[in-house]
């Protein structure tokens, strides 16, 4: 038998599941599992990545300067304080490898994204799981749950899978309560769904322990291209840039963001029809007795009367080509993440929901 063995906590990790985008036997089907933007990047940003096909033979830079200048010059940020990286994912799992190790602990909420708990196995640290109110992050009761050990606190805002959110005061609350090892890194994949809010980036100027990280995946339609970044004190992106890989992001991912984040009609636009459309869609299930709360993102959380209705709900969509998400791995089995889609998708998924639950009485 072989003695060979990875490092202890990676075999307690469930390897990711993305959403499904297939149903066996069922063709043209509608992906809303995934909180993809359904009209994909901006003509800018496609223009871009056309072009970058002329450089392929060419290694990308490897400090992302026009990049980072671009997010920099459109949020007003200081460029030198940004990291980009492979989706958002790749700030989380640098900041785990970073900072959280043997011995150490990392906080995440009880229907907080994956990769938290992941990141903190993979480098031999504690995931330490602390209860919502109502699916809403609730500051007391992370502050309750730190310790000496604590180094690192997540918090998404919006939140996935809940949509939900907490205010900038309860954000400052919580950074100012921290043991003094510890970082608290606002995660805001869905902060450009939010009309007005910063994402956590006034906190971290404020403050030497507040990191905010980003994506391009969602608003900006660039899932498939992988590219995130991070804004956080002058310490923190100086350690990140020294262990990240040097070429980690493509020059066809590089140019393509920079044109989609100075693209800002276009965010504008998706902005404003999830808003739009998100808001019927909630109002229309409601009508048929499926209640959700208050989305901040470009997802609604429908919520059933158990697991069997929600699951019976999930094989009726399919059924009519409608892919949405379970999300009992995030302790919600009676629920379903519904991502807003067009108004074509909204509108029959809203109709399809409507014949199941009649069909239920």
């Amino acid at each position: 038998m072989t003695q060979i063995a990875p490092q202890p906590g990676i075999l307690d990790i469930a390897p990711y599941e993305g959403g499904a985008s297939h149903v066996e036997g069922v063709a043209n089907v509608v992906k809303l599992s995934s909180n993809e933007n359904p009209y994909g990047p901006s003509e800018a940003a496609r223009e871009a990545f056309r072009r970058a096909a002329f450089d392929l033979h060419r290694y990308p830079s490897t400090d992302h300067g026009a990049l980072r200048a671009a997010i920099a010059e459109v949020h007003g940020l200081d460029p030198a304080r940004i990291v980009c990286g492979a989706g958002s994912d790749e700030i989380i799992a640098l900041l785990c490898q970073s900072y959280a190790g043997p011995g150490d602990e990392v906080i995440h909420t009880e229907h907080g994204f994956a990769m938290y708990r992941i990141g903190a196995l993979a480098n031999g640290a504690t995931p330490v799981e602390v209860p919502e109110r109502e699916r809403v992050t609730d500051v007391n009761a992370i502050l309750s749950a730190c310790t000496e050990a604590t180094r690192l606190v997540f918090v998404a805002n919006p939140n996935n899978p809940t949509g939900t959110m907490v205010g900038e005061a309860e954000l400052r609350r919580l950074a100012e309560a921290l043991p003094a090892r510890a970082l608290l890194v606002i995660d805001g994949a869905y902060a450009e769904y939010v009309e007005g809010y910063d994402g956590g980036a006034g906190l971290v100027e404020a403050r030497d322990n507040v990191v905010m990280t980003r994506t391009f995946s969602k608003l900006y339609g660039l899932g498939g291209l992988r590219v995130g970044w991070g804004y956080g004190p002058g310490h923190v992106v100086d350690v990140l840039n020294r262990v990240r890989g040097p070429f980690n992001l493509s020059t066809a991912a590089l140019v393509t963001a920079e044109a989609a984040v100075r693209d800002t009609d276009w965010a504008t636009r998706c902005r404003e029809d999830n808003t739009r459309l998100r808001g019927w869609l909630a109002e229309a299930l409601a009508e048929h007795g499926v209640v959700s709360d208050t989305s901040t993102a470009n997802f609604i959380l429908a919520r059933f009367g158990g697991r069997d209705e929600a699951d019976a709900c999930d094989a009726y969509l399919k059924s009519q080509g409608l892919i949405v998400r379970r999300v009992a791995g995030y302790k919600l089995p009676n629920c379903l993440r519904i991502t807003v889609g067009d108004e074509p998708a909204c509108r029959r998924v809203a109709h399809a929901i409507g014949q199941f639950k009649a069909g239920a009485r």
